[in-house]
């Protein structure tokens, strides 16, 4: 495993995100990624799964204190009432006692953003949660987020096709994590020619390589969803190699802009 540290944090590069794994597939899911070696697990109260992820982490048994979990408060859920709520559900429903990252789903312009930042500093001073962090934030949102709170990570989506060179930037200078989500661009990066050819040269697949391209990068965290316990193994499988600077800069290159989450309520980029 590799480990992106963030401000002082040891964060694993490589997670498991859950979106729309739920019931016994879900908990399955969490159960054999953790067996594999997967310490990194991504959730969120609007995914209706967090009650399967926390089965599926005690069915592996791996001591809570060496996974790094994190849940999102959901959009319709920032008014700091309505944080502490949400929060203290998902504790239930993960069966744990605290959130090694609690993060802002999407931002939401009817409620004040400072207000639903002191709210999450609140749960963090009370050990609810170790961190706090946003997600789907542009970089003047993150930026006005890092004026008023300090924050560990931004979430977003990032994969070959959509760069995020500005945030990027951003997350590097005050040391943020960047967890890159639809990081296989939903499994669009098995067609790509160059993605192909790299991964011939090293014997892995395009999935595999995008993958260790997005952690081989400082302060990116990558968190690929997939139901096919085939895949979970296949993802966990980018350790024992390595992207020379031409190939980092041939995938870089691939970027087009091509967003393929964008929900009404997301802000513009």
């Amino acid at each position: 495993m590799i480990y992106q540290t963030t401000q002082g944090e040891e964060v694993p590069a490589l997670g498991l995100g859950t979106f729309d794994l739920k019931g016994e597939v879900g908990r399955k899911a969490v159960a054999h990624a953790l067996e594999l070696g997967y310490r990194h697990i991504d959730t969120a109260e609007s995914y209706y799964n967090e009650e399967a992820v926390g089965q599926g982490i005690q069915q592996a048994t791996i001591p809570r204190e060496d996974i790094f979990l994190t849940t999102k408060v959901g959009y319709d859920k920032l008014a700091p009432k309505d944080v502490r709520r949400s929060t203290e559900e998902s504790l239930r429903k993960l069966q744990t006692d605290y959130i090694d990252l609690l993060l802002v789903h999407w931002p939401n312009d009817n409620i004040p953003l400072e207000e639903t930042l002191d709210a999450f500093a609140v749960l963090r001073e009370e050990g609810k949660t170790r961190h706090i962090g946003v997600s789907n934030f542009p970089p003047a949102l993150l930026q006005r987020a890092l004026d008023h709170a300090e924050i560990l990570c931004n979430q977003v989506e990032y994969h070959p096709f959509l760069g995020q060179d500005d945030l990027l930037a951003l997350c590097q200078e005050h040391d943020l994590l960047l967890t890159a989500y639809s990081p296989i661009a939903q499994g669009k990066v098995v067609d790509n020619d160059t993605l192909q050819e790299i991964g011939e040269a090293h014997g892995k697949s395009p999935t595999q390589v995008t993958l260790r391209w997005l952690i081989q990068q400082d302060n990116v965290a990558a968190i690929p969803r997939t139901s096919s316990a085939e895949h979970r193994a296949a993802n966990f499988d980018i350790f024992d190699f390595s992207l020379n600077g031409d190939e980092m800069d041939r995938i870089a290159d691939l970027a087009q802009g091509k967003r393929l989450v964008d929900p009404e309520i997301a802000p513009a980029w």
